[in-house]
């Protein structure tokens, strides 16, 4: 008889367990805090959408829309998309719920995204991010806030070491045509010079050429002229209020020109927080100043700024995260004290501590097998002519001690 075949995940998912999710659920955790910190409210927004939200928003020409995402029609002939990215959702949920009585508004959601890209290393077809929104701020605090929030969230995962933040400014919108200009002319005379891909950016999107990693383009790309140039007296003193922001809030940044979003729709502030400790695609977090998106969508003229992480890359980076093994075994070292047992493990529960009842098996393995797993404690119990008697085995750290001390208050409310 022929073996079944084997049933796979779909390419680019997977499942994740042990101490990846420990770790993976770190990160959320943490997030969950620090956004608090900062007054974010939480948000949950649904997996698919409209296509038009992310052909309107990520624009029609771009890879993400052209060849990455997933999109097809439901049983009702509606264009239906599994979400690439949070913010569009989000901008989306802003205009159609009618938040703008809220705002600014600061917005925090976490959760799966889906792109049809080649897997590699910390990327995968369904993927996890952690996203932070600033809606109807139009001032440079609002980025400093953002800014400050993800450079607290990096701290407090332990993973802020060799991770540097790059700032940019792309202009207010005056600032971005001249600069659009100039780079459209230097890049013309360097046609036949450049990549495939940058030559196809050239009719589309001519600053994505400014981040091309070809080195081919990198020649010219290094020699187009800066941004700094073309800005107009607003937009020096939005960037500088940025700046001068930062370095108020503590929170260290080192200027690249060369960071770029294609998009017509941002505007203004551009920024990365890049390690060399996650190969070629070092990005850890990244977002920018979308002013034009909201109106782009169909709503009012909002200005608007965020960020996303990836939460399977945030993970790699880690040293030092929460374990959730169970921290006391209680063992029932005869059947007559099974009740007891359970008894105990739900008082237990109650206060805090993480534990599970060994009242199955043979007796005499019962309390091996709670030694082979390594908790902090262990509680034996016995049946003896007052009810039970117990030993405690909580050695080795401070939350081994507290322990046993949540173990003495209970102990006396238990009975066979």
């Amino acid at each position: 008889m022929a073996k079944a075949d084997q049933i796979h995940p779909v390419r680019g998912t997977q499942d994740i367990f042990g101490e990846e999710q420990e770790r993976f659920a770190h990160v959320v955790s943490v997030f969950d805090r620090v956004r608090r910190l900062y007054g974010f409210k939480g948000v949950q927004m649904p997996v698919i959408e409209p296509t038009a939200v992310f052909a309107r928003s990520l624009g029609e020409t771009t890879d993400v829309v052209s060849k990455e995402m997933y999109s097809f029609e439901d049983r009702g002939g509606d264009s239906i998309t599994l979400r690439p990215e949070f913010t569009a959702g989000i901008a989306r949920a802003f205009i159609s719920n009618g938040w703008q009585q809220h705002a600014p508004l600061k917005l925090a959601a976490h959760g799966p995204l889906f792109r049809y890209e080649r897997p590699q290393k910390g990327r995968y077809r369904q993927f996890h991010q952690i996203d932070a929104e600033i809606i109807g701020a139009g001032e440079p605090q609002a980025d400093v806030e953002l800014l400050a929030m993800a450079d607290q969230l990096l701290h407090e995962l332990g993973i802020a070491d060799g991770v540097t933040l790059q700032l940019n400014t792309l202009g207010d919108g005056d600032s971005r045509d001249a600069w659009r200009a100039a780079l459209v002319q230097h890049f013309e005379a360097h046609r036949g010079e450049l990549s495939e891909d940058s030559q196809e950016r050239l009719e589309k999107n001519p600053l994505r050429i400014l981040d091309s990693k070809d080195p081919r383009d990198r020649p010219i790309a290094d020699a187009a002229p800066d941004i700094d140039a073309y800005l107009t007296d607003d937009a020096k003193r939005f960037f500088e209020g940025v700046c001068s922001g930062l370095d108020a809030a503590g929170v260290a940044w080192t200027r690249n020109s060369r960071l770029v979003r294609g998009l017509d729709y941002y505007r203004h502030t551009a920024f990365e927080f890049v390690t060399d400790r996650l190969g070629a695609q070092g990005t850890v977090l990244a977002g920018g100043r979308y002013d034009g998106l909201i109106e782009n969508l169909g709503g009012k003229e909002t200005p608007a700024v965020g960020w996303a992480a990836g939460i399977e890359r945030l993970s790699m980076l880690l040293t030092d995260w929460g374990s959730e093994a169970v921290e006391l075994y209680l063992v029932a070292e005869d059947n007559d004290v099974v009740p007891a047992a359970l008894r105990a493990t739900q008082a237990l529960r109650r206060e805090g501590v993480s534990c599970e009842a060994i009242v199955f098996g043979s007796p005499k393995k019962r309390y091996d097998k709670a030694v082979k797993a390594s908790p902090r404690a262990i509680i034996s119990l016995r049946s003896d002519s007052d009810g039970f008697s117990d030993n405690v085995k909580a050695e080795g750290d401070e939350r081994a001690s507290e322990i046993e001390a949540i173990w003495q208050r209970v102990r006396p409310s238990l009975t066979l």
